[in-house]
Formats: structure tokens, C-alpha cells, sequence
């Protein structure tokens, strides 16, 4: 862990660096960085480095749909509970009671809750939340035995989340602000009122339903803070010990997306965004659209990017991303 984060936790409110060059970057490569992010749909961008605010562009305090960085939410809080022992990475659905609206196979039923952790069920049934992409790459039903073949598949990400409230009797959305939200001290993110920052979504075709969250971009960073800090705030143990790094280990090679952990994209040889090579060790929860909260532990930063894709038709794509990225990584002048 970089001595800089860990003696750095947000308090109340995120401290800034108060000078660019102190923080490691110069002014003129910022400028061209936002020059760029004005040019596409970028609604935040939001850059922490040594525990401090570097830039913020935009509303750090509107929330956002977080789309699939749920997943990465639920990867945290499952660490909790295998501590605790109330989940078995080791149970199969079987076990568990685990079916579906149109009936698993008994081979599909041996798959375990770490097949579905790393996107490796082979269970391809029909699942809600699925992106247009999700759909053109998923497999053919029965393709492939549990454990052999990674797949980025919303049926695991959703089983996951209904195993969790059964073995729990917790919601995903109170345990995260339990759990993770109040001791890290998030400072947007209610489950109370009108409109709370967590809810389902269910479908007609799966049983197994959707956990959205909606966050703000500073929320957002304390997790990724979280993570930078492997499951540290305040050298109190909010995670198990060695758990986030667990978490983003390489377990399954994602092709051009980098690679794949516990409900993480990671950094593969450089690769990760197209247009720039990524710093080695690099990992990102990441959401349809252009969300993404990217952790790069060599340069000891977080940095989150959002989009309203609340907004028909709005986003920022990978090339989009991978531009900014690039332009971020160029304007820095010390890389300790």
C-alpha cells in the first residue's frame, strides 16, 4: 500500500492538492484534458491522487446509474460474508437451491458461487440488465461445463445477488450502506425517502433480479480509495485481509477488455482501454455507458468518470475513455 494513501483518508470532505505541480501533473497537459472531455459526453470527471482531489469536472455530488459497477459492490461485500462464514465460495447451486424460470440442468446445478464470483457458471439462461454487447457475446445454452469457460454473464452477476440476500436475509443495497457506505463515510448515498440510491428490477424471463445502484462521483471514489488501500480506512479493517487484492486478481483473459477478477476488469499487459497503455496493476469497476471507477495502485489514483445515460443516446465509448486516459497519463510529470 503507497504511505501517501494510507496516511490520506477523506475526512468529512475530500481535501484538494491546492497546486497541480505538487500533485504531479502540469497545468498545460490539464488544460488539453479538459479541452477533450468537453468535446464528448463526459458529465464528471473526478481524479484523486495520494488521498486528494487532482481535478474534479463537473458535479461531484450529482448522482448517476452505476449500471455494472454493481457488481463490483457486491464483490466487496461477499468478501464480508466468506469471512463470516455465512457463504461458501466451495457451494454449488445445487446446494444452495439455486433454479431458474426455465429449469438448470443438473451439470448447470454443480456450478459453485466462485464459478459465478469469476464469470465462469457456464449457465447462458436468459437474464435482465443485459446490455445489447452482453447479448451478442453470450454463449449457447449447455455450451460449456461450470468452471471452463468465462463469459461475461449478467445470469451469474444476478444469481449472485439472490444467493447473498438468501444466505444473508440482507438486501445488497443495506449491506453496502452498512457495511462499506457508513464506515468509509460517504457522504451522498441514502437508502431513505423518495428516492432511494438502491433498489430490483425484475424480469419476466429470470427469477433472479437486478440490484442498481445510483452514486455520486465522490461516493464513488471513497470506494475505489477503499480498494487503493486494500480494504483499509483509517487503518481500520473495513475488508478482509486480502480480500480486495482477491478480488482483482487475473482469473480469466478478457481479450481486448484486459482481464477479469471477482466482478473487476483489470489491466492485461498494458491492455485494458484502446489508445494507451495502462499502467501494470491497474483495475476498474466499470458500467454500461462510460462509467468507470479506475484504480491504478503504481501511480497511487483513482479515477472516476461518468455519464448520464439517463439521457437517451448518451455516452462516452471505450476509444472515447481510453483518449482521456491517455491525456490524463500524458500531463503528469512525476510518476512516484
Amino acid at each position: 500500500m503507497n504511505a501517501a494513501s494510507a496516511s490520506a483518508n477523506p475526512g468529512k470532505d475530500w481535501e484538494w492538492h491546492g497546486n497541480e505541480a505538487r500533485a504531479g501533473f502540469d497545468s498545460q497537459g490539464l488544460e488539453a484534458l479538459r479541452s477533450f472531455a468537453a468535446t464528448q459526453a463526459t458529465d464528471m470527471l473526478f481524479v484523486v491522487r495520494h488521498g486528494r482531489i487532482v481535478l474534479s469536472l463537473g458535479e461531484p455530488d450529482r448522482k448517476f446509474l452505476c449500471h455494472s459497477m454493481r457488481k463490483s459492490f457486491l464483490a466487496a461485500l461477499i468478501g464480508l460474508e466468506v469471512e463470516e462464514g455465512r457463504i461458501d465460495l466451495s457451494a454449488t447451486l445445487e446446494s444452495l437451491g439455486i433454479d431458474d424460470r426455465e429449469g438448470l440442468s443438473d451439470i448447470e446445478k454443480q456450478a459453485t458461487v466462485y464459478d459465478l464470483l469469476t464469470a465462469r457458471s457456464g449457465i447462458y439462461h436468459a437474464a435482465g440488465y443485459e446490455t445489447p454487447w452482453m447479448r451478442r457475446i453470450k454463449e449457447a445454452r449447455h455450451s460449456h461445463a461450470p468452471g471452463t469457460f468465462w463469459c461475461y454473464n449478467n445470469w451469474d452477476f444476478n444469481a449472485l445477488g439472490t444467493i447473498f440476500e438468501k444466505l444473508t436475509g440482507e438486501t445488497v443495497h443495506q449491506a453496502f450502506a452498512r457495511r462499506i457506505a457508513g464506515p468509509i463515510g460517504m457522504q451522498d448515498f441514502v437508502l431513505d425517502g423518495e428516492k432511494p440510491d438502491g433498489w430490483h428490477e425484475s424480469f419476466d424471463i429470470s427469477e433472479h433480479r437486478a440490484y442498481p445502484f445510483r452514486m455520486s462521483s465522490r461516493d464513488l471514489a471513497r470506494f475505489g480509495q477503499l480498494f487503493l488501500q486494500q480494504g483499509l480506512w483509517n487503518d481500520a479493517k473495513i475488508l478482509p485481509s486480502g480480500w480486495a487484492q482477491e478480488c482483482v486478481m487475473p482469473y480469466s483473459h478478457a481479450g481486448t477488455h484486459g482481464a477479469y477478477g471477482y466482478m473487476w476488469w483489470l489491466e492485461r499487459d498494458g491492455v485494458f482501454l484502446p489508445g494507451v497503455v495502462t499502467p501494470k496493476g491497474s483495475y476498474a469497476a466499470m458500467g454500461a455507458g462510460g462509467h468507470y471507477c479506475l484504480v491504478i495502485p503504481a501511480l497511487d489514483m483513482v479515477v472516476v468518470h461518468r455519464v448520464d445515460t439517463e439521457i437517451r443516446g448518451r455516452e462516452v465509448t471505450r476509444f472515447g475513455m481510453g483518449k482521456l486516459l491517455r491525456l490524463l497519463l500524458a500531463a503528469m510529470n512525476d510518476t512516484s
